[in-house]
């Protein structure tokens, strides 16, 4: 007999804002599932990012199917576990842990669901000459996924050069030499004048965060932008980059195809992204359709 009943988690800090919960448990309702998902904050328990893997432990002892793990315990998590999917060994990242017959499987979703909210926004886009923004966890993860969709060049821009640097002998190693690169911010108007477009994927912009990540002088009407903050789901800088005409992709598209692969992973059932997709715009809010190119 199918199972019915699931037991799910988030661990990081600060996740009390998260929208998982609302994703997850509307679609899990949809398809007539007892869900239940619960959100583990580091930062309310007190506890260090290391305590990752006591959490883990416990989770498992305590029957969770599954968790999702976000910032920062996405790499601490990976000594914790007993294996990992191909995509989350490739990445050294792990955002989510299935628990099965006692044992604890990391995969990462953020790659996949990065890659179909870009195939799906924007979809004829060049890709000669990619620039992102940010090299922490998610920009790893939309890194690898733009390489995967056939970036001929991604440049990794981050204020900590070592970290740019690391992301970027990741990444020619494993999709070859030279298919990307790391520089420093004071590179980036260079960079954006040659580029087909940009990636950002720093928490400027969310509603903690305001502002613009660079210059708006930078943006020009040939540039697509892809933004993976989707709270708000209009950022400043999809608002300015819109305004100039550069095609665009919001944060939200992400968001929900991550999910919609984890959820798949804890349950073996298949979700509806499109519902899921007019969940995110509702529970987000935000002029623009998640996932979706604006011009």
């Amino acid at each position: 007999m199918a199972k019915d009943s699931f037991l799910v988690g988030l661990i990081g800090a600060g996740v009390g804002p998260s929208l998982s919960p609302a994703l997850h448990e509307r679609e899990a309702d949809r398809q007539g599932l007892r869900y239940l998902y619960r959100l583990i904050d580091i930062d309310a328990l007190g506890v260090p990012p290391e305590a990752v893997g006591d959490l883990v432990r416990a989770a498992r002892d305590l029957g969770y199917d599954g968790l999702n793990i976000t910032h920062p315990c996405k790499q601490l998590v990976i000594g914790h576990l007993d294996a990992l999917a191909p995509q989350a060994e490739a990445l050294g990242a792990v955002n989510t842990v299935v628990f099965e017959n006692g044992r604890a499987t990391g995969h990462n979703t953020d790659v996949t669901g990065f890659a179909a909210s870009f195939a799906r926004g924007l979809p004829d886009v060049p890709l000669e000459r990619v620039v992102q923004l940010g090299a922490g966890g998610a920009g790893a993860a939309v890194a690898h996924a733009a390489l995967t969709l056939g970036a001929e060049r991604v440049t990794v821009v981050d204020a900590l050069a070592d970290r740019a640097a690391a992301l970027a002998a990741a990444l020619n190693r494993h999709f070859g030499e030279g298919r990307a690169a790391a520089a420093g911010p004071e590179r980036l108007p260079a960079l954006l004048a040659g580029a087909d477009g940009v990636v950002h994927a720093t928490p400027t912009g969310m509603a903690a965060h305001p502002g613009l990540p660079f210059p708006a002088g930078l943006l020009r009407p040939e540039l697509w932008v892809a933004e993976v903050v989707y709270r708000p789901l209009e950022t400043e800088l999809l608002r300015t980059a819109r305004a100039l005409g550069c095609a665009t992709l919001d944060g939200g598209g992400m968001a929900v195809f991550q999910a919609a692969d984890a959820f798949r992973l804890f349950t073996g059932r298949e979700p509806d992204s499109a519902r899921m997709l007019a969940d995110i715009a509702e529970l987000a809010g935000g002029v623009a359709a998640p996932g979706q190119t604006s011009r």
